[in-house]
């Protein structure tokens, strides 16, 4: 967090965007906020306590801020006790946008790379089925994040995920010839496209939570939905997409992580491990970014309760190549 010590008690002043705010009740009954502080560097949990929402105002989540108070740690993190707190104004010079975490591509460049590479398709169902789809939801595609809390939870976090999985399906690809590139790429491209419809989120690019729809329902099986919707429309063969809606529906692999189905053919198995890959290699990189050399991390839930170890080997500065 950028936020600037103001004194030598341990006081700092700054911005940051409310990604999470809860209003909620101490043991004693009195009301405080529970938030999540971020900006572009990062985020921190923060509570503000003897909180008087008739006086103050409310303050719900993608607010913009200026913040006071301590830094302390709770539980091996850091937490902000905020002290004084108020809502952003057009004379403080801020943009909220500089303070959303996004993707290390622009979304417009993600988007146009996608539409590159189903433009190339030799299967011609295919290419027009996945453009109608890309098409249609752009908008939300240019600002959508891939998940509420884990891999990718950033600001065009579905674009960039997607995009690196097609990256290495098309590495794939070479190394396997007699892999279907196009069928192996369309999964790719429309495997999460139902996080559309299963996130609540704002004109920052932030999930808040989940939609009724998300719960009820779930991007696999809603994906599954929309491809059978789009394809019937289009006048696609029934059977390419099937074969589509079997990737979407079998791409967590197995049932215990939310598949309705085991992967049934090859380019559906791909699609499962290299979207596990890439969530991972995010989720492992994002752990140990605030680590210090020869340190381990808290145990990582995501990553099947595991500790990880900060070699400091390679470079951290340098990003996904996505060119």
């Amino acid at each position: 967090m950028n936020f600037k010590q103001i004194n030598q008690n341990g006081l700092y002043e700054g911005f940051a965007l409310i990604t999470k705010s809860e209003k909620k009740v101490t043991a004693k009954g009195k009301d405080y906020l529970d938030l999540i502080l971020s900006d572009s560097d990062g985020e921190i949990s923060a509570k503000y306590w003897d909180y008087n929402e008739a006086a103050q105002g409310q303050f719900p989540a993608e607010t913009l801020v200026k913040v006071r108070g301590t830094i302390s740690q709770y539980n091996g993190a850091d937490q902000f006790r905020v002290e004084r707190i108020r809502r952003a104004t057009e004379q403080d010079g801020v943009d909220i946008s500089e303070f959303v975490r996004s993707a290390s591509y622009n979304s417009e460049y993600m988007f146009e790379k996608l539409v590159e590479c189903v433009e190339a398709f030799q299967d011609k169902d295919l290419q027009k089925l996945v453009l109608h789809m890309l098409n249609e939801h752009k908008a939300d595609l240019l600002k959508w994040p891939a998940a509420y809390r884990l891999h990718h939870a950033i600001r065009g976090g579905l674009l960039l995920h997607t995009l690196s999985i097609v990256r290495l399906c098309e590495g794939v690809c070479r190394i396997y010839p007699f892999v279907d590139a196009d069928l192996l790429c369309a999964g790719a491209i429309l495997h999460d496209i139902a996080k559309l419809t299963e996130f609540e989120v704002g004109n920052a690019g932030i999930a808040s939570g989940y939609t009724v729809e998300g719960n009820l329902i779930g991007h696999l099986v809603k994906g599954a939905m929309m491809i059978d919707e789009a394809a019937k429309a289009l006048g696609i063969p029934e059977e390419k997409s099937m074969l589509l809606q079997h990737m979407v529906l079998s791409h967590h692999g197995e049932p215990e992580f939310g598949a309705a189905v085991r992967p049934a053919f090859l380019e559906a198995e791909l699609l499962s491990e290299l979207d596990l890959m890439d969530a991972r290699v995010y989720q492992i990189t994002e752990t140990l970014a605030p680590l210090q050399p020869g340190a381990f991390s808290n145990r990582v839930w995501a990553l099947d309760n595991r500790k990880l170890y900060n070699h400091a080997r390679g470079d951290r500065n340098k990003t996904v190549n996505l060119d």
